[in-house]
Formats: structure tokens, C-alpha cells, sequence
């Protein structure tokens, strides 16, 4: 009673409709869609269903207060998302409250996503202050050089389910702090986060048409008609590689610029030489962070060959060790995957490396009753060439595989498609630059877990996407570069 109790009480401050120049307002059809709770598979809420009309309208919003927002002073901007930050942090427990309910993981991991997730708000409202350009001379010594930073304009922003708070602040953050209005879509299984998070952007002091959301069940009926018209400038999505090359094509009308955080397979190397307590406590982090369902997670265990049992064993033994239930339980360690058919892609790909020669060390069965929950899995000796190698699995699945060299697991790592995050735990620091210089990812974990953190660049390589969010990075794909001559 006291965690259904909990979810009542943050539900109540969150709201269901539009958001659409300041307005909270139904959609245009008055349809609604349910959002539904993973652990229990019972309705949340009902959120309003937008059409391509709502985002339309969100575009005329963005578009009328875009002029406005970008000559608002640089330290206005940088306060108003320092107020957002503040408010998010005061109302924490809210938040995680609806990102558990609504995608499933833990209380603990979600409390840490609000933590991760505010820290863009901070950031960016400390880059707002420091955007600048430069100034030089010529060669020729007849012209001096400016150049200036202006923001992109109107931008539509496409969130994933599996980090309904951080995706929207490592997007709304830089976004407002370069001067460019948003429509943010949020993903139609966790709207909720989104739809409180822009009410905690209101109460900051956001004005109106600056920020606005659609939810819709449909996402390309709110992005094709937000991507044909010619006032829209810029797109930011996280996803699917799938959806993102069909969104860069449907870009490529305008000419928009486009940031893409899409699919990982990130490799987890352990060699002979690494502490192996240390890499199997990374590996359980690394691995079960966010249920699994995250794109920079551990995704395939390359261990060498003479610490291979070692390795495998500590890691089974951890995982078997980890508390199943619903998030809000206290204790528990995972909670259920995002929908019933994340669950039977999960559980496809393990029963098909079984059958191709793999071991379940551990879990590896879908279990009964409600909710859409699956046990933490290793496979032990999974031979090469088989499929879960190099898909990505989006689930508490661990395939380990062994491998000789430095040469062989650099050419098995640079095997997939996706070149998004990889993990390395070696005692050899040579190694370790050695390794950075040939593997094909964004971000290179050395020795820890996760390495995700406001401050730093995230993104990746070949079909992982193209830009990145956070550091100082972040804010310059929401700027153009303009350049001035002037005669000396």
C-alpha cells in the first residue's frame, strides 16, 4: 500500500496533456493513449495522444518565441536552468517514483538517474555563460576575423524510453542554453518523466513557447511533418539506428542539423593481467545499469583465455546473487524489462546461443506470473560467430567469450556495425593507449564501470551516431558558426 501510496502521490503533480506555447491543453483529437506499468502490467495513466496537428502548432510556438529567446541575456538563460536543476533535485523522490513505475528499474537506479540527469541542467546553465568566438588576423594581414556563435533555431528533440529524465535534460539543456526553442517528443511507453519535467522547467521560469512536448503513440506522426517544414533546424535523436537513418534521410530535405545517439554492442575486455574482483564488480554495474536496457551497457564479455573460468565464475555468482521484483521494492536489483516484447527478444537471443553450443551459467529462463521480468543471465563459452556476439541485447544478459590476443579481440570488438562505448581492465597502461588507438568507439571505460557524466562527451562511432551531448562539446551542436570581415 505505501509504494502504490507513493506512485499516487507522484502521479498527482504530473500532468497528462500538451504542453504547446505556454498552454497545457488535450490534443487536437482528444484521443488519449495509457501508460502502462512494466512490474505489474496495470495502467499508470492516460496521456494525450498528439497528432500531426499539436505539432504543428508546437512548431508555430517554437517558431514565434525563437527570436525572443535567442537575444534573452546569456546569464537569464543560465538562471533559469540553474532554477530547473534546483527544482528537479527538490522534487527527486517524484521523479524517480515516475521513471520506476513507468520503465521498471529500480528505485536506486532511477534516484541515480534524476542525480545524472540534473547535472545537465547545471552544466549547460554554467555553458551559457561561456559560449564565444574568436578573432585574428588574416594571413595577408588586409582582413580581421571574426567569428560569432548563434544559435540553431527551433529544434526538435526525440527521447528514448529507457532514460526518460536524463535523455530530456542532456537534450533541453544545451538546447536552451545556446538560445534555441524545443519540441521535445517524448517515447510513448515512459511519457511521464518527460510531461514532469517540462511542468519543473514552467514553475523555473521558462517562457512561453520556448519549451513545448508532444506525446503521441504515433512518433513519426509528430516527426514527419516537424521535419518537411522549413522552420525546423535542427534534430536531436536517441534510438534505434533503424529510426535514426530513417530520420537522417527525412532530414536531408532541409539540410537540418542533426545530432544521433543510436545502437551499441559495447565490448567488455578483461586480459590476463587485471584485477579480476575489480572487473567482475564493474561487469555486474556495467551490465545491469538500468535493467540492462541501456545503449552504452556492457553488451559482449571478451575474456582472455587464461582468466577466462575465473572470470566467469565470479560472474555468474554475482549475478545469481541479484534481487529480482518490482523497483519500488525495497532491495531489489533489477526490476522487469520495459514491455513483453523487449522480454521476447531478450529471451530469443539467449535460447538461440543456448542452442548454438552456449551455457547458461545462470538464469536464462523467462520466469512466470506478472510483469515482464527476466533473471540476470550469463552464457558461458559462446562460440564465436554466434548472433548475441554482436546484437545488441537491451537486457540483463551477459555472453562470455574467449579470446587469445590483442590482435584477435581488437578485430572481434571492431566486428559490429556499432562503435558506441567499450570497457578495457587491464594492469598494462600501454595496453590501454595501445587499445584507445585501435578500438572503433566514442567513449573507452578504463579499469571502472559506467563513465557517463555531464561533463564528458557522449556519443560514438559508425552506426552508434554522429555528434555529442555533454562537456563543451554539447552546446556547439545547438550553435552556428558565423564569420565577419572586416578591412584592417
Amino acid at each position: 500500500m505505501a509504494q502504490s501510496g507513493l506512485v499516487e502521490r507522484a502521479l498527482a503533480i504530473t500532468p497528462t496533456q500538451l504542453f504547446i506555447g505556454g498552454q497545457w491543453r488535450p490534443a487536437e483529437s482528444g484521443r488519449t493513449f495509457p501508460v502502462m506499468n512494466p512490474a505489474t502490467e496495470e495502467k499508470l495513466a492516460d496521456v494525450a495522444n498528439g497528432g500531426s496537428e499539436d505539432a504543428l502548432a508546437a512548431l508555430d510556438a517554437a517558431s514565434q518565441a525563437q527570436l525572443m529567446w535567442a537575444e534573452t541575456s546569456p546569464r537569464t538563460r543560465s538562471e533559469i536552468l540553474r532554477r530547473a536543476f534546483d527544482l528537479l533535485i527538490g522534487h527527486k523522490d517524484e521523479i524517480a517514483t515516475l521513471i520506476t513505475a513507468e520503465m521498471g528499474k529500480p528505485m536506486a537506479d532511477a534516484l541515480s538517474e534524476v542525480n545524472y540527469g540534473a547535472e545537465f541542467l547545471r552544466w549547460f546553465a554554467e555553458e551559457a555563460v561561456r559560449i564565444s568566438g574568436r578573432t585574428t588576423v588574416a594571413p595577408e594581414g588586409i582582413l580581421q576575423i571574426f567569428t560569432a556563435q548563434r544559435p540553431v533555431g527551433p529544434s526538435l528533440l526525440i527521447t528514448p524510453w529507457n532514460f526518460p529524465l536524463a535523455m530530456a535534460t542532456r537534450k533541453v539543456g544545451p538546447a536552451l542554453a545556446a538560445g534555441c526553442t524545443a519540441i521535445l517528443k517524448p517515447a510513448s511507453l515512459t511519457p511521464l518523466t518527460s510531461l514532469a519535467f517540462v511542468r519543473i522547467l514552467e514553475e523555473a521560469g521558462v517562457p512561453a513557447g520556448v519549451v513545448n512536448i508532444v506525446t503521441s503513440s504515433s512518433a513519426s506522426s509528430i516527426s514527419a511533418p516537424l521535419l518537411a517544414d522549413p522552420r525546423l533546424r535542427k534534430l536531436s535523436f536517441t534510438g534505434s539506428t533503424e529510426v535514426g537513418q530513417t530520420l537522417l534521410q527525412q532530414s536531408a530535405q532541409n539540410v537540418l542539423r542533426t545530432s544521433m545517439e543510436l545502437g551499441g554492442c559495447a565490448p567488455f575486455i578483461v586480459f590476463d593481467d587485471a584485477d579480476i574482483d575489480q572487473a567482475v564488480r564493474s561487469a555486474v554495474i556495467a551490465k545491469t545499469r538500468s535493467n540492462g536496457e541501456a545503449c552504452n551497457a556492457a553488451n559482449t564479455f571478451y575474456v582472455q583465455r587464461g582468466v577466462a573460468e575465473e572470470f566467469t565464475a565470479g560472474f555468474a555468482k554475482a549475478f545469481a546473487g541479484l534481487q529480482v521484483g518490482e523497483g519500488l521494492t525495497p532491495g531489489v536489483d533489477l526490476g522487469p524489462l520495459v514491455s513483453s516484447g523487449q522480454r521476447q527478444d531478450v529471451a530469443r537471443m539467449v535460447d538461440e546461443a543456448a542452442d548454438l553450443g552456449a551455457e547458461r551459467r545462470t538464469g536464462g529462463v523467462v520466469p512466470d506470473g506478472v510483469g515482464f521480468f527476466y533473471p540476470p543471465t550469463v552464457l558461458g563459452d559462446v562460440p564465436e560467430g554466434t548472433p548475441i556476439l554482436t546484437q545488441e541485447i537491451f537486457g540483463p544478459v551477459a555472453p562470455v567469450t574467449v579470446f587469445d590476443d590483442e590482435d584477435e579481440v581488437v578485430r572481434r570488438a571492431n566486428s559490429t556495425p556499432f562503435g558506441l562505448a567499450g570497457y578495457l581492465h587491464t594492469s598494462d597502461m600501454s595496453r590501454v593507449m595501445r587499445l584507445a588507438a585501435r578500438l572503433e568507439v566514442g567513449m573507452l571505460s578504463v579499469n571502472t564501470g559506467p563513465i557517463s557524466n555531464a561533463a564528458a562527451p557522449f556519443g560514438g562511432m559508425k552506426l552508434s551516431g554522429m555528434g555529442r551531448e555533454g562537456g563543451t562539446e554539447g552546446i556547439s551542436e545547438y550553435l552556428e558558426c558565423q564569420y565577419i570581415g572586416l578591412p584592417r
